[in-house]
């Protein structure tokens, strides 16, 4: 029995051993055929891999070249567009310049609507100007007329002035004659015919009551004096007599004046009363003869220094009718302009 049993397991070990060596024969074969199988997985796979590389370089060659057509058509692209915004900012300038052109013809067309119609205003003007004119005309005849009878008037006043003007010179002339006749030594001034008394000889200092050399003097030059100014040649012409008082600057203006104006005004009140005198010289030189009083307004100066004892003075003056003649003439040329 024993022996039995041991034959059995030696069979099935046997057994087991065949069927272990076919099991390991066949996963040989498909190790085989897997290896196979990946051998030609790998060797398909290099050469897809080759193929795809070559693919792969022919399109980064064409993807190289695709990028160098692109940026040649990039840099194409920015030179257009460089030249279209050169172009968009000739066409601004040319657009600006349009728009300055249509401005400067819209101002020119204002201008000449403008203009046109100051000449229609013109030709209003000139329409009315010309009637103006007519009656213009019409006013200068009557005006020539008027004008002739001015001129004729303001000859008159010509001849009568330039006669004036000649009897200044005449009176300066015989006053100085008439005093050297008389060896009275009063100077006249050969412009204006005015006569400088010293004021030491007639006055004290500080008064205006005339002294005796005052009163003596007055009677030798007066008379002479007034003879000549009231003669009838000339009594027409002479306006008025001017006694005029002056002072050195000592002391105020106001004092000076007071004292100018009181010896002026006894010179003047001494020939009224003077004997020599008659009455109708008396009364025309009440209507003539004025005192005035300058203060120290007036001095005068030797090498830039004030000399007082010249500076005190009186003055006795002349005015004739030119004044009032020339006022006149003047009168008249104003009317003439009007």
């Amino acid at each position: 029995m024993r022996t039995r049993k041991g034959t059995g397991r030696g069979r099935r070990s046997m057994d087991n051993g065949a069927y272990w060596i076919s099991y390991s024969d066949m996963m040989a074969s498909l190790l085989l055929v897997f290896i196979m199988a990946i051998c030609l997985c790998i060797y398909q796979y290099y050469n897809l891999l080759e193929t795809k590389t070559k693919e792969l370089g022919e399109q980064q060659a064409a993807l190289d070249a695709a990028q160098i057509t692109l940026a040649q058509k990039e840099s194409d692209l920015e030179t257009t567009r460089v030249t279209l915004m050169g172009k968009e900012e000739e066409l601004a300038a040319i657009q600006i310049q349009l728009d300055a052109q249509e401005a400067e013809l819209f101002a020119a067309q204002l201008k000449l609507n403008e203009q046109e119609a100051q000449n229609n205003d013109l030709l209003v003007q000139i329409n009315l100007k010309e009637s103006d004119l007519a009656d213009q005309q019409n006013k200068v005849a009557a005006l020539q007329i008027v004008l002739a009878a001015k001129e004729e008037e303001l000859e008159g006043y010509q001849l009568q002035l330039a006669d004036m003007l000649g009897v200044r010179t005449k009176i300066v002339r015989e006053l100085s004659q008439a005093l050297s006749a008389a060896r009275i030594s009063a100077k006249v001034d050969e412009n204006t015919g005015d006569i400088v008394l010293d004021s030491t000889l007639m006055f004290e200092v500080n008064s205006s009551k005339l002294s005796d050399e005052g009163y003596a003097q007055l009677n030798r030059l007066m008379p002479v004096y007034l003879g000549v100014l009231m003669r009838d040649e000339y009594k027409d012409y002479v306006a008025e007599i001017i006694i005029e008082g002056h002072t050195d600057s000592t002391g105020t203006y106001a004092r000076n004046l007071e004292l100018s104006q009181e010896r002026a005004l006894n010179v003047v009140m001494y020939c009224l009363d003077m004997k020599t005198l008659t009455g109708q010289q008396k009364t025309k030189l009440k209507d003539i003869i004025t005192a005035t009083g300058r203060s120290y307004s007036d001095p005068i100066y030797v090498n830039g220094r004030e000399d007082q004892q010249r500076s005190r003075r009186v003055e006795i003056k002349f005015r004739l009718k030119d004044a009032e003649m020339i006022q006149q003439m003047n009168e008249i040329l104003s009317r003439m302009e009007n």
